[in-house]
Order: C-alpha cells, then sequence, then structure tokens
C-alpha cells in the first residue's frame, strides 16, 4: 500500500484492474484505492507479470503492506504461489507441551495433512504454539500481513491506527462494537454509529444521573430530589464527557430502514460514506448561519466575451466565472481575515496564508475539495489554471491526499446548473463556505453618472455565505459580501489578464 499523502494511514483497494497473469508495464495503473482523504488510481512500480494478489477489493490495510507480487515474464507463478505451505508441519509437537488444552491442539492439527488448497489459514494458525511464529516463511508472512482482519492469536481484532485511535480516546470496548467491513473488520463508520446508539441511550435515559451522584452522600434518600438543577449545570460534565456531545446531535435520525421488494439497495461507497459523516460533523459542531447578496456579473461578462477565444487557445480551456470569483475572495479576505480562519482551543485561529478550497463534482458520484495553497498570491490566469487542474485530476483520481488538506476557506459552485441560492455545509475545521449560484441574463436598474437611472440587461447572480456563528456575527458576514460585490462589479478585470 503506497503513502499518499502525508498523514493516510491506511488505504482500501476498491477495484483491481489487472488480474493474476496479465503482462503490466512500468507506471501502468493497476488498481484504485481508497483513503479517508482521497481516491486514486496507483501505477505498477515495476513490469512484468502479475503473480499474485494478496489484497482482495475491498478489503482495507496499512501503508506499506503488501498488496501484490510482479515477477519478470516468463516466470511461474505456480511455485511462488505454492511456496508458504511447505514448513507448515511444524505445529505437530505442540500437542505435546500442553496436555491441558488438549482439544484445541487437535483442531490445529486437524487441516495439516492437506496444506495445499488453503495456504494463508495454516500458516495462520501455526502462532497458537509459543515457537510457530518466528520460522514461517517469507511469503507466508507477507500473506498474513495483508489480512488485517482475520483475529490475532489472542482473540483480539486487528485495527487500523484510526479506528484504534476512536476506540481508546472513547474508552470503548472494540468486542462491543459489531464490524461490518471485509471479514467483519470495524471500521470508523462502526465506531461512529455505536457512539450514535450510545448517545441516544443516555439521552433517553438522563435520570439515573442524579442517583448515581447522590449514592455516596451519607444523607436520606430523599435528597436527589432538590438536586436536578445542580446535575444539569456544574455536574452535567461528568454524566455527558465531551465524546457524547457530537453524537448526541448526530442521533436524530437512527430509525432502521428495510427495503421493499421494488426497492433498490445501493451501498454507500467510500467517499459517500465519509462525505456523509464529515457533514454530519459539520451540523454538530458549528451553529450554521447564512447571509446572501445579489451581484451585478456585467463587468466580468464584458471581459469574457472580449478575450473568450484568444483565452482558450492560449491555456486550451474556457475561462469561467469562478477564478474571477475566486480572485475577488482573495482581495476581500485581506480587509475580513477573520474568514480565513479555524476555532481552536477556546480561540480563533486566524491563517495568514489563504489556502482556497475548491468543490469538485465526481460525475454526481460524490464531492471533493482539493485546495489551491497560496492562492493569496496569484492573480486571475494563475487561479484559472489550478482550479483546471484540480478539477481534471480530481475526476481521473489522480489526486494525492495533499491536495486536499490545508484548506482555509472553501468555494463551491453549483452555479452550472442554474441554482438560485444554496444554503452549503461547512467544511470542518474552516469557518465558512462561500456559494457561487447561477448567473443569468435579467432587466436590472442601472444609475448613469448623472445620476438619472434606466433599465439594462445584466448578467446577475446570487452569492451565498454559510458561516459559522461562534466566530463571527452577520455584520461581518455581510460585509465580507457587501466587498466581494463591490470587487467583482468595479474591479478593472481587464488588466488581470
Amino acid at each position: 500500500m503506497p503513502q499518499l499523502g502525508e498523514t493516510v494511514t491506511e488505504g482500501t483497494v476498491t477495484k483491481w484492474l489487472k488480474k493474476v497473469g496479465d503482462t503490466i508495464a512500468q507506471d501502468e495503473i493497476i488498481f484504485e484505492v481508497s483513503t479517508d482523504k482521497v481516491d486514486s488510481e496507483v501505477p505498477s512500480s515495476a513490469s512484468g507479470v502479475l503473480m499474485q494478489i494478496l489484497v482482495q477489493e475491498g478489503e482495507t490495510v496499512d501503508v506499506g503492506t503488501v498488496l501484490a507480487i510482479v515477477s519478470a515474464e516468463g516466470e511461474a507463478p505456480a511455485p511462488a504461489a505454492q511456496a508458504a505451505p511447505a514448513p507448515v508441519p511444524e505445529p505437530q509437537p505442540a500437542p505435546a507441551t500442553q496436555p491441558a488444552p488438549q482439544p484445541a491442539s487437535v483442531a490445529a492439527e486437524a487441516p495439516t495433512p492437506v496444506p495445499e488448497p488453503q495456504p494463508a489459514p495454516a500458516a495462520q494458525a501455526a502462532p497458537a504454539p509459543v515457537p510457530a511464529p518466528e520460522p514461517a516463511p517469507v511469503a507466508a508472512q507477507q500473506t498474513i500481513a495483508a489480512q488485517p482482519r482475520v483475529e490475532q492469536p489472542d482473540g483480539a481484532m486487528l485495527l487500523s491506527p484510526v479506528v484504534r485511535k476512536l476506540i481508546s480516546d472513547n474508552d470503548l470496548n472494540p468486542a462491543d462494537i459489531v464490524g461490518t467491513g471485509a471479514g467483519g473488520r470495524i471500521t470508523r463508520s462502526d465506531v461512529l454509529s455505536y457512539l450514535d446508539r450510545l448517545a441516544a441511550s443516555e439521552a433517553k435515559a438522563p435520570q439515573p444521573a442524579p442517583a448515581a451522584q447522590a449514592a455516596p452522600a451519607p444523607a436520606p434518600e430523599p435528597q436527589p430530589a432538590p438536586r436536578p438543577q445542580e446535575v444539569f449545570g456544574a455536574s452535567s460534565v461528568i454524566s455527558a464527557p465531551p465524546r457524547i456531545q457530537p453524537p448526541v446531535a448526530r442521533s436524530v435520525a437512527v430509525e432502521a430502514v428495510s427495503a421493499g421488494p421494488r426497492d433498490e439497495v445501493i451501498p454507500f461507497t467510500n467517499i459517500r460514506r465519509r462525505t456523509a459523516e464529515h457533514m454530519v460533523r459539520s451540523k454538530a459542531t458549528s451553529p450554521h448561519a447564512l447571509v446572501s447578496i445579489e451581484i451585478d456579473f456585467e463587468a466580468v461578462e464584458r471581459v469574457r466575451r472580449a478575450v473568450r477565444e484568444q483565452f482558450r487557445n492560449e491555456e486550451g480551456f474556457s475561462l469561467t466565472y469562478l477564478p474571477f470569483i475566486a480572485r475577488a475572495t482573495v482581495e476581500a479576505m485581506r480587509t475580513f481575515p477573520h474568514l480565513n480562519a479555524s476555532v481552536g482551543e477556546d480561540a480563533l485561529v486566524v491563517h495568514k496564508d489563504l489556502n482556497l478550497s475548491i468543490a469538485v463534482d465526481l460525475d454526481q458520484e460524490g464531492l471533493i475539495a482539493p485546495v489551491i495553497h497560496g492562492a493569496d498570491t496569484k492573480r486571475l490566469r494563475g487561479l484559472a489554471r489550478d482550479i483546471r487542474d484540480l478539477a481534471d485530476r480530481a475526476r481521473t483520481k489522480r489526486l494525492t491526499a495533499d491536495d486536499i488538506v490545508g484548506g482555509t476557506f472553501t468555494i463551491t459552485n453549483p452555479g452550472p446548473f442554474g441554482t438560485f441560492m444554496t444554503v452549503s455545509i461547512i467544511n470542518q475545521p474552516q469557518v465558512a463556505i462561500l456559494s457561487t449560484d447561477g448567473v443569468k441574463r435579467k432587466p436590472v436598474v442601472v444609475t448613469q453618472t448623472d445620476g438619472s437611472e434606466s433599465i439594462a440587461i445584466h448578467s446577475v447572480g446570487i452569492m451565498a455565505l454559510s458561516f459559522d456563528h461562534r466566530v463571527i456575527d452577520g455584520a461581518y458576514a455581510a460585509a465580507f459580501l457587501g466587498r466581494m460585490k463591490e470587487i467583482i462589479e468595479t474591479w478593472n478585470w481587464a488588466q488581470e489578464l
């Protein structure tokens, strides 16, 4: 499993594009992988014949795990694949050293006479006796490492680093969580769903908390009655630990749904599942508020019409409204820096660098927001190039995990679909997201230089800003949009190109 980003610790093989026996060239795409950051296509690091696939589609393994074996052309796959069963008979001496657990030893020896059809289970049964793990051959060790969902000798389930941290932080017992991953593996979604159910059960029965606190006191039983305000106030931290707070908001609709005979069940993809988790967590974290404004894009439209053909010939793509909006955002953020920020520990962390996240639709199969790092150092043409490059690489699964981290402010652009106004969900840990909706030709009132008014046909659209009300108030957000309107309507866009 390749390292697809500095913070990526595991990945899920979503699709193999080659099968055993196929000839592959170096740098040829051979499989697709999904991480908690991004979906990517992975090229082969060597040329030859695909001899063996060790990790099947849908399985999640740690970075560095051997996924497949590629050998030089002409080399037979059979010897490499069947080399592991040779040392399997070593577990036979084990029953003599442990007379008490005789049935378990017999069960371990049962598959020994016929190891050829199932080399992997035989190699994994060997660790039951103490001396067995050390002499296991290299090929068998790689096969075992590629199956993290199989239980360890002590009965513990192997967990990914992300899942292990979630379980540890929330003081959970993995045995209480039902795994829905391949081979019964516990996924991050399983842990979050378990927290939801735990929070829901505690929310439905808050009464036991006063009784638990009243027990240590020597006072008679009637004393718990006058204490509800204390429990709700200062003592509430004890009965509701920090890990429970987000799930309480997430557990609004946890009603089981059964599919009817005419219903189609479509399992969530990795990106759909991660998006759902991220959006629900955002709504539980930030009190969302919305402010919007109507903007006259006629000054932008005149420049677009004037340079349309020249720009397409020079850059190879069309000049849309989005680069103009991104450039206006860069300028407006200089006056309103608190929108280029994140919420820290009881403080606002204002970022000095503006890294613009641009939401990209993946052919209506999901959404991702790659980042233009250092957007505040770029002009209109540079922003247009970066937006085009990120969108192309996102739709062809060529983004790296580093392309989608570090964003400080997000722009989403449903405008091409003709939307009127979109209420977007904040991309955590950012504090605001700007939606740019459809730009349409419509009649507007134009004020002449002498103060007189007339009716004209202009390109007009609406911008909507969803913001975290913990951080700023409506006046600050409205003033930011006012500055955006001023820049878009009055900026000398011709000199930008």
